[in-house]
């Protein structure tokens, strides 16, 4: 059981410098409040993920975690309108002498309010089924005039092909036709920040990175990624999405939970310039990163080099190249046929040991981050 003691955290005039501070007591952590020339105290961990309350801001009466802006009054730790429930515990304060001294024994409990799970946060199970095939389209252009473009080409030619040639099921995913919230680096706060599904997709409802999160976990069984070369690296398109999967492999990482299982991906790259090797093997890696497999020459590429500044030409040539054609046919047969021997012949649940190169967490015991992590849940406990 928890000692009541009341602890000395400074001289008052100091700390009065700050509106809302993180400070340690022991092993509990408080975020104290300075307003209106009255100290308070609540609990300096939130009830969402863990953030630090302390280092968050002040709105009006409310402080604001960091991480995800959950909002807790400074003197009664409830959450705000409508979240009265969740509420962090309130800690006493007292100024004697010019020092503050704050209770550690909390006057208030821990709640809760019941959040009912995101959607996309349930675990994945592949339903029977014939071989699923997810095209993903990275490219850009005017939505009111669209015009010719060599990737989106092949890639309409490969899901034709697996659907009625392979039996397949497909989708065609456009980045560009969906709404997508720039990557806000939640990962950069710290690890336990990037959540699943992504923060922005459970704080926004009119987010829809939802597709590509449903497609990419919880459908396909292949995923074909299309996209042009732009200065010689994939597209913006591309690179927004990708940022927002970030989310994906950090789950790898900090719970050993493998959300991606027996997919297989393809790539289609296509440029008036080169590059090719380059953007095929930043798109290998990620994908490597999150748990994807490949299958034998996993990528089909054209470039028309970087001396031929002729891009009708180019066009052209992509246009009427039954060799691309049946490339791209070739590479959605060769994805298909790898998914289903993963499916048919999976290694089981155990098969997965905390893959990728950041699959081990280093020894950081002498780091702060390896003695705080205890304690956030030693302290949830008490409280």
């Amino acid at each position: 059981m928890q000692v009541e003691t009341w602890i000395d955290v400074g001289a008052s005039d100091e700390l009065a410098q700050q509106p809302v501070q993180q400070l340690v007591l022991g092993r509990i952590k408080i975020a104290l409040t300075y307003m209106d020339g009255q100290f308070s105290a609540i609990s300096g961990i939130c009830n969402h993920v863990g953030g630090p309350l302390g280092e968050g801001k002040l709105e009006g009466d409310y402080v604001v975690c960091p991480w995800h802006y959950w909002k807790f009054h400074c003197r009664t730790g409830e959450g705000e309108p409508g979240y009265e429930e969740d509420r962090v515990p309130a800690h006493e304060v007292r100024v004697e002498n010019g020092r503050v001294l704050i209770r550690t024994l909390p006057s208030s409990d821990r709640t809760r309010k019941k959040h009912e799970p995101h959607p996309l946060a349930r675990a994945p199970h592949r339903v029977a089924g014939q071989i699923r095939v997810l095209g993903i389209s990275t490219t850009a252009m005017t939505a009111t005039y669209p015009r010719y473009s060599t990737s989106d080409d092949l890639l309409a030619h490969s899901l034709k092909e697996a659907a009625e040639k392979l039996g397949c099921e497909t989708r065609l995913l456009r980045i560009q036709n969906i709404k997508v919230r720039e990557c806000e680096g939640y990962y950069s706060k710290s690890a336990r920040a990037c959540t699943w599904p992504c923060s922005i997709t459970q704080m926004d409802p009119s987010d829809e990175m939802d597709q590509v999160y449903e497609g990419v976990v919880h459908w396909a069984d292949v995923i074909i990624v299309a996209t042009p070369i732009r200065w010689g690296s994939a597209s913006s398109l591309y690179y927004k999405m990708v940022e927002r999967m970030n989310c994906i492999q950090n789950q790898e990482t900090i719970a050993n939970k493998h959300l991606l299982r027996n997919k297989v991906v393809g790539f289609i790259i296509t440029g008036g310039q080169d590059n090719v090797q380059a953007v095929a093997g930043q798109m290998l890696g990620f994908f490597s990163e999150i748990g994807c497999q490949f299958p034998q020459f996993p990528y089909v590429a054209h470039s028309r080099g970087w001396s031929a500044e002729d891009m009708e030409n180019n066009q052209r040539y992509v246009q009427d190249s039954a060799w691309l054609h049946e490339g791209t046919a070739a590479l959605v047969r060769r994805c298909t046929e790898m998914a289903k021997v993963m499916i048919e012949s999976t290694l089981g649940k155990d098969a997965l040991i905390r893959g990728g190169r950041k699959g081990h967490q280093l020894d950081t015991s002498s780091s702060q981050v390896g003695r705080l992590n205890p304690l956030l849940s030693e302290q949830t406990k008490t409280e």
